[in-house]
C-alpha cells in the first residue's frame, strides 16, 4: 500500500502485473500520513500480548506488542500500511498518484488519506469483532458491494485473527495474487526469516534475508515468516493456507522518514460474483525460535 512514489513508474507497473502490486502502497506515506488520537487505537490484552486496531483505518490492526515491554512493532503511518485485507482484480481506469491503477478494495482507507467506513464493532477483554466496507485504494470509491469481517481472538502469547471477504458485485475479475494480508512492521525489523525447504516442521536451517526494494518472492513451505531486529526478536505471521509470499523494504528507518518492512503472504484466484473468502492468521513475538515453536503447535492442530 502507498507512500510516496514518484520515482517508481515503470517498475511499479512491472512488480503489479507480474504479482506484488503491494510495494507501491508503502511510497505515499510521507505526503499522506494520518495522525492518531488517544481514541482512533482500541486495544485488547490479555496480560501477555496486546493488540490495537484503528478505528478510523477501518479497523485495521495497528498495534502488536508483548505486555512486557509494550513497545508497538506493526507500522501504521498511513491508511495502506497496518495489517489488513487487500484484494485485485480488473483493470478499471483508476489512478494512483498519476499512475494506471486496478481495481483493488483495501480496509484501511485510500491514497490519499479517506478512511474506509466501520460498519460493526464490538469488543470484550480479549477479543475484537469488526465489519467494514472495503474502500477502492486508488479511486477512492466506496465499495458497496466489497465487506469485510475481523475476529481477533488472543490465545496466550499468540493473536488468532480470522479474515473473510464478501463480494456481492457483478462483475468479474481475472485471477490475481492476493495478499493475506498485507503486514507493515517498523523498518528496525530489516531481517526477514522463513523455513523455505523441503520438510517442513522437522528442525530444518531457516533462511534469513534482508530484502531490497522493489519486491523479492520467498517460498514459506511451513507457511509463516518473521521479520526480526538486530536483537533477534520480532514480529511473526502464520497463514496456513499460503506457501509464498511477497517482501521488500522501504527506506533505511533512520534518515528515510516513511520507511517500513513489508511482507505478504500470497494465494491466487479470481473474485467473481458471489465470491467469499475466509481464512486465518496467526501473530506472535518474540525470538524466532519462540515463534517457530508455537506456530509448529498450531500446525500440528
Amino acid at each position: 500500500m502507498p507512500s510516496q512514489r514518484g520515482f517508481m513508474k515503470l517498475v511499479a507497473i512491472i512488480i503489479f502485473m507480474a504479482s506484488t502490486v503491494a510495494s507501491l502502497h508503502c511510497l505515499a506515506a510521507e505526503e499522506n500520513s494520518q495522525p492518531t488520537s488517544s481514541t482512533d487505537l482500541v486495544f485488547i490484552d490479555n496480560g501477555q500480548i496486546k493488540v490495537g486496531v484503528k478505528k478510523s483505518s477501518g479497523c485495521g490492526i495497528a498495534w502488536f506488542s508483548a505486555d512486557m515491554d509494550g513497545r508497538n512493532l506493526v507500522n501504521h503511518w498511513d491508511r495502506g500500511r497496518l495489517i489488513q485485507q487487500s484484494y485485485y482484480g480488473r483493470e478499471d481506469g483508476s489512478m494512483w498518484n498519476k499512475q494506471p491503477w486496478r481495481w483493488n478494495p483495501v480496509q484501511g482507507g485510500d491514497w490519499k488519506g479517506h478512511p474506509a467506513t466501520t460498519l460493526e464493532f464490538k469488543r470484550e477483554s480479549d477479543s475484537l469483532y469488526a465489519k467494514t466496507r472495503g474502500k477502492h485504494w486508488a479511486s477512492g470509491e466506496e465499495l458497496t458491494n466489497v465487506v469485510f469481517e475481523e475476529a481477533i481472538k488472543l490465545e496466550g502469547m499468540v493473536a488468532h485473527v480470522h479474515f473473510k471477504f464478501t463480494y456481492t458485485g457483478e462483475v468479474s475479475h481475472p485471477i490475481r495474487d492476493q495478499e493475506i494480508p498485507a503486514v507493515f512492521v517498523e523498518p528496525d525489523l530489516d531481517t526477514l526469516v522463513l523455513y523455505d525447504g523441503e520438510k517442513p516442521w522437522t528442525g530444518g536451517e531457516l533462511n534469513r534475508s534482508k530484502p531490497g526494494w522493489p519486491n523479492e518472492s520467498r517460498k514459506m513451505t511451513e507457511h509463516w515468516a518473521a521479520y526480526v531486529d538486530a536483537t533477534g526478536k520480532g514480529f511473526g505471521v502464520l497463514v496456513p493456507v499460503a506457501t509464498n509470499l511477497t517482501c521488500y523494504r522501504f527506506g533505511d528507518g533512520k534518515a528515510e522518514h516513511g520507511s517500513c518492512s513489508y511482507f505478504a503472504p500470497l494465494t491466487r484466484f479470481a473474485i467473481t460474483p458471489g465470491k467469499v473468502f475466509e481464512y486465518d492468521v496467526y501473530l506472535t513475538t518474540g525470538t524466532v525460535e519462540e515463534i517457530r515453536d508455537r506456530f509448529q503447535k498450531i500446525a500440528k492442530k
